[in-house]
């Protein structure tokens, strides 16, 4: 009787980890399915597809070099036509154009005839319509023209030349739903042999993971561009899908070719690491010699160009063009090493879940927490491992991550029913490290419990505070997602360099921070270190900005600012939530000084107390600057870059000791150097008449 007292607790809290990894594993909450989806993205990241030894299917590259040989897009149809030409020529086998020609060519000359005189349109009425001339080509070899698919119900559906065929048993099944389509022109679309949807449904993410085999266009069921090339290079007529009674539907024949899918008819799409050997240049094409490769290959046609905004995230990481997706998935489809999450994963995970977790409830509850432990590393180790023998031999996509996620909850609930009585200020010290974020920090009120409370000490520190330029700005020209993406890349940058100095991250102020030396861990070269991570912030945050920049991001400057002295650090805040922090006017120095480079030109400033303590350091001095709201000036440097600047210091003791050729050697430099701000902000001072060393600011 004592014993099952005892016992009742313990298994009550058990129980309610169990219940609540089963309940996670069901509702299946979107976080969820992000883990999940980047699980079997770092799969194919650690193992993508292999190429095959003769891949019969090229991508037609409308890159920027394409664009700018042959003229921007869109290329007049007679172009076009020359080029259908050219690959029929090469032996193509079918031509898959992932372009929507749903409009006439406005450079045909029935189209200019239009705008014209009589006696000119007349002429140019007899000229050979380049859109006739486009749809002659189409026929000369088997293509399939692209549609797309539309939200809005639409009068035209794409032409039919294939059937499909369900099971007995199946229910209406379950493709992505759609309301119309906006297709070719039909002169270009009799011409064809095929015509499929380019429409992609890529995740919450903007990972592009599956494609769709069909589409449902209002009450037509139409196929996809992938699915339309492949049945028309494999010469069949018919697709065959199989589904259940619910519509849910496990795969499609096309033919012998059978595609397994989700239950919307989705195929995962096993990524190969790099597709460039499968490109050729649009331009390359009209050359004497064709590439021997065409020869019998599917060659899609589409774009690489980032102004025709075509391009798509990748599970690999980067963006790629829509166009070498469907290539991706037609590839895949005619030489193997398909993915597939099979119907019976989310039965067995779960079922794998609910026995594992009874067993480890079961161990832990009578062995102890350690015994539990080491049963569940071992446990998650074989559910992980399994997963990945199974993608790696079969090509399964296996979920390990959720039953992972719902052991480690069972074994929090039985470790906790079992360890209940645990001392109250081990309790309140494991909650306490919850409200830190640097690692020092954390190491440090570990090894000091009894520094947890509210208090502070003086201290002698060093600051850094950064801030980001023109971010408001930014936020308004560009997509949320893709601000939030570029602006935590950003900050954990920095954070790294931060914690590589050992620095504390005091606190984080939108695209800005203050980064803390010195503080809870004496540090006694923490001006050095407070230097050495500004420099590195600099030279990282100036690549960041470029790299950005080449990606059509106007990520501004890093402003910086560097200084130490006598500070009030400890926690603050009360007896829910604690703050570490430092107080003082050195901190408010160092916040001053990374705002006053706007004002000076300089990307990074110090003060004479951190220039003191790094005499090696190549620096150039700014001047004795008071503050707005301060009596005593400050005076301030500019780390160099590599070495020191000794024109500029001549030039700047010329204007310290107030000679009059100071201005005529600050116009030398700034003709010299004409983006060197500090140049530029010393010379206009000298033209208003200012000199010398001190400099009054009267803004912040």
């Amino acid at each position: 009787m004592a014993l099952s007292g005892r016992l009742a607790p313990r298994l009550l809290l058990a129980s309610t980890g169990l219940l609540a990894a089963c309940a996670l594993y069901l509702a299946e909450p979107r976080f969820l399915q992000a883990f999940r989806n980047n699980l079997f993205d770092q799969y194919q990241r650690w193992q993508p597809r292999p190429a095959p030894e003769n891949s019969k299917v090229l991508v037609l590259d409308i890159d920027e070099d394409s664009l700018t040989r042959l003229g921007q897009w869109p290329w007049p149809r007679n172009l076009m036509a020359q080029l259908q030409t050219r690959l029929h020529d090469a032996g193509a086998a079918v031509a898959v154009y992932d372009v929507l020609f749903a409009e006439p060519d406005r450079s045909s000359p029935a189209q200019l005839a239009k705008q014209l005189p009589i006696e000119l349109a007349t002429q140019l009425n007899q000229l050979p319509d380049h859109d006739q001339q486009f749809a002659a080509s189409l026929s000369l070899r088997p293509s399939v023209l692209g549609f797309a698919a539309t939200r809005a119900p639409t009068q035209a559906t794409p032409t039919h030349r294939f059937a499909v065929k369900l099971n007995a048993d199946a229910g209406m099944p379950g493709f992505p739903a759609y309301a119309g389509a906006i297709t070719a022109l039909p002169e270009l679309e009799a011409a064809a042999a095929g015509s499929g949807a380019m429409t992609f449904q890529p995740d919450g993410d903007g990972v592009v993971r599956r494609v769709p085999l069909m589409i449902r266009a209002g009450d037509h069921l139409l196929p996809s561009l992938s699915a339309e090339a492949l049945r028309v290079y494999l010469k069949h007529h018919i697709y065959r899908v199989d589904a259940d009674e619910r519509g849910a539907i496990t795969h499609i024949d096309i033919g012998s070719t059978r595609l397994p899918t989700n239950r919307s008819g989705e195929l995962w799409v096993h990524y190969r690491a790099d597709m460039s050997a499968q490109s050729i240049p649009a331009w390359q094409l009209f050359q004497e010699q064709p590439d021997a490769r065409l020869q019998g290959a599917v060659v899609l046609i589409g774009s690489s160009a980032q102004g025709l905004q075509d391009l798509r995230f990748s599970p690999l990481g980067g963006m790629i063009p829509g166009v070498h997706i469907h290539a991706q998935a037609i590839e895949q489809s005619l030489f193997g090493a398909p993915l597939q999450r099979p119907h019976w994963a989310s039965p067995i995970e779960a079922l794998t879940l609910l026995l594992a977790a009874l067993l480890l409830c079961g161990v832990t509850l009578t062995t102890g927490a350690l015994t539990g432990a080491l049963v569940s590393a071992g446990m998650l180790v074989a559910l992980n491992l399994a997963a990945w023998w199974a993608y790696s031999r079969h090509g399964l996509l296996l979920d390990a991550l959720s039953p992972s996620i719902g052991l480690v909850l069972t074994y929090l609930g039985a470790s906790v029913a079992r360890h209940r009585a645990s001392e109250r200020q081990q309790r309140w010290v494991r909650d306490a490290f919850s409200r830190y974020i640097s690692p020092n920090l954390v190491e440090h009120l570990v090894s000091h419990p009894d520094q947890l409370q509210l208090s502070g000490e003086r201290r002698h520190c060093s600051f850094v505070f950064t801030d980001l330029t023109g971010f408001t700005t930014l936020m308004e020209g560009q997509s949320p997602e893709r601000v939030v993406s570029m602006l935590n890349e950003y900050l954990e940058g920095i954070i790294q360099i931060a914690f590589r100095h050992e620095g504390t991250l005091e606190r984080i102020i939108g695209d800005g921070m203050a980064i803390l030396f010195s503080a809870p861990v004496v540090l006694h070269d923490h001006q050095r270190r407070a230097l050495a991570c500004a420099l590195e912030i600099r030279q990282f945050t100036r690549q960041h900005a470029v790299a950005q920049q080449t990606s059509g991001i106007a990520l501004g400057v890093t402003r910086i600012g560097v200084h130490s002295g006598d500070v009030v650090v400890g926690n603050f805040g009360g007896a829910t939530l604690f703050d570490y922090r430092a107080l003082g006017d050195a901190v408010n120095v160092a916040a001053r000084l990374e705002n006053l480079n706007r004002h000076i030109g300089t990307e990074l400033c110090v003060s004479e107390t951190i220039r003191d303590a790094n005499p090696d350091a190549p620096m150039r001095p700014v001047g004795n600057v008071v503050l707005k709201g301060r009596q005593q000036p400050i005076r301030l440097y500019e780390p160099c870059d590599t070495e020191r600047d000794f024109a500029y210091e001549a030039a700047y003791e010329l204007m310290a000791g107030g000679d009059e050729t100071a201005r005529e050697a600050f116009e030398r430099l700034h003709a010299q150097r004409p983006a060197d701000n500090l140049v530029r902000f010393h010379l206009e001072r000298l033209r208003t008449g200012m000199g010398g060393e001190l400099i009054v600011m009267t803004e912040k």
